[in-house]
């Protein structure tokens, strides 16, 4: 028979693993007594972990939630999965960098060598797409998007817009915005709640930061069908110009004069196929048809617009527009000594 300390490990982690367990079962996979497995789980009890008598047949056990949180037993993926995830978490936006990085050097702590080691030689380094720092949301507010996305309650929140309008009075206070909350999702380091506007009747995305939730919720609603019923999609969709498609609404072809070879590195999310030792077939999307012939011009070669005839007429617009510019004068500089 094992020593009680590590018998009562042992114990603790058959209860992590699944909900209910009979206790001839659990005495059994223990090779102990029952009355030894029941004086077990009161030494569990006394350390702080709840575990609950279940009624049946055979009667059984479960570890339940309690007021506090008792000392937690993992696996050794389960705990380096926790340490990456911890690393990684700066990057969310949601305000908890400070708490991840004292629950990290707790759980370092307490590792084995052997799993520090693996820690350490995996080092994640959190890249912003912006050198701006990220408006970081409240993590006060994350919890209560959450809890009106989860129990499907209308939710009331001022909402500081990121551009006001220009006759707006400095002093004037809009009314709150009334929805009902169907998601809350990180993109890029930033949190986004996706709702249906009560008083616009459609649906809207906004950045948790710029959400001050008011109190007390409404009353509760029944969810509806998000266009397309993919949230990540649909999110998608809404930054890349178009409603309810993932796919830019801008699409076209052109032949580079490179190799496929140069163009793939820089295509995106766009398509290449080759068409000889120097010439390629680049396919993009973007959000309007000015922008897209502007990324086809930033490879820097001869091209050729093959589709659609959208395309060729913004190539043409906007081939005019660098005509004019290159044509215009240049500003004169204001006099003075030269600049250092």
């Amino acid at each position: 028979m094992q020593k009680t300390s590590a018998r009562l490990l042992s114990l603790l982690s058959l209860l992590q693993a699944r909900r209910d367990w009979p206790g001839t079962v659990l005495a059994q996979r223990l090779d102990i007594s029952p009355r030894t497995l029941r004086r077990d789980v009161d030494r569990l009890r006394e350390l702080g972990y709840p575990v609950l008598a279940v009624k049946g047949p055979d009667g059984g056990y479960r570890l339940d939630a309690g007021t506090q949180l008792p000392p937690l037993l993992f696996d050794d993926e389960q705990a380096v999965a926790l340490a990456v995830a911890l690393r990684t978490a700066a990057a969310t936006g949601a305000g908890i960098e400070d708490g991840a990085a004292r629950a990290l050097t707790t759980l370092r702590q307490v590792m084995p060598a052997r799993l520090r080691h693996r820690i350490d030689a995996l080092p994640v380094t959190s890249v912003e797409r912006s050198a701006r720092p990220q408006p970081q949301a409240d993590t006060g507010v994350l919890l209560a998007l959450g809890a009106a996305v989860r129990t499907r309650e209308v939710l009331r929140f001022d909402h500081a817009p990121a551009h006001p309008p220009a006759d707006t009075a400095p002093d004037a206070v809009p009314p709150p915005r009334r929805v009902e909350p169907h998601h809350l999702v990180t993109r890029g380091g930033r949190w986004y709640l996706v709702a249906w506007d009560l008083d616009r009747a459609d649906w809207r995305v906004f950045r948790a930061d710029r959400v001050t939730p008011r109190t007390p919720t409404g009353p509760r609603f029944a969810p509806r069908e998000l266009p397309g019923g993919d949230v990540a999609a649909y999110l998608t969709g809404r930054f890349r110009g178009s409603d309810g498609s993932p796919d830019w609404p801008c699409r076209g072809e052109a032949v580079l004069g490179l190799p496929a070879s140069a163009v793939s590195p820089h295509a995106g999310d766009g398509t290449v196929e080759a068409l000889g030792p120097d010439r390629c077939r680049l396919t993009l999307g973007s959000w309007s048809w000015p922008a897209l012939a502007a990324a086809f011009c930033r490879f820097d070669t001869d091209l050729e617009a093959v589709g659609p005839p959208e395309l060729r007429e913004a190539f043409a617009r906007l081939a005019e527009r660098c005509t004019g510019a290159a044509a215009a004068p240049l500003p004169r500089r204001p006099a003075g000594p030269p600049p250092r």
